[in-house]
């Protein structure tokens, strides 16, 4: 089945993958409908996100990725109104130079294999 995400800075280095944090689990979002993504999207550039696009891909592989990248999935059906939180990350983890300094990176995660994981995706 197709379905929707947001994606961030689409095609560059920093491409990320839009995901609520929920206690310590990330969950991205798979919405059935493509307007029902835009309209997530659109609510999350009024709370002053970047302009995310909404891009289609296959579920299987998007569960997949995330499976491998430790996140969890929710499956938006269609008309279903979800609304972003109130409250977002301080620092998220599109740049790339920034979380290489970091001493998460060093405790098993190569951000270089996640990031082409998300560019196979498109």
């Amino acid at each position: 089945m197709r379905v929707y995400v947001l994606l961030f800075n689409t095609g560059s280095e920093n491409q990320g993958i839009h995901s609520l944090k929920m206690n310590d689990r990330d969950i991205v979002l798979m919405f059935e409908s493509e307007d029902d993504a835009a309209r997530f999207a659109l609510m999350l550039e009024a709370q002053d996100f970047p302009k995310p696009n909404v891009e289609e891909i296959d579920s299987e592989e998007i569960e997949a990725f995330c499976a491998e990248a430790g996140y969890e999935t929710r499956h938006i059906p269609e008309g279903e109104l979800i609304t972003p939180p109130d409250s977002s990350v301080e620092q998220t983890d599109w740049n790339l130079q920034e979380k290489a300094n970091s001493p998460e990176v060093s405790q098993g995660e190569n951000l270089d294999d996640v990031r082409r994981r998300l560019e196979n995706l498109l």
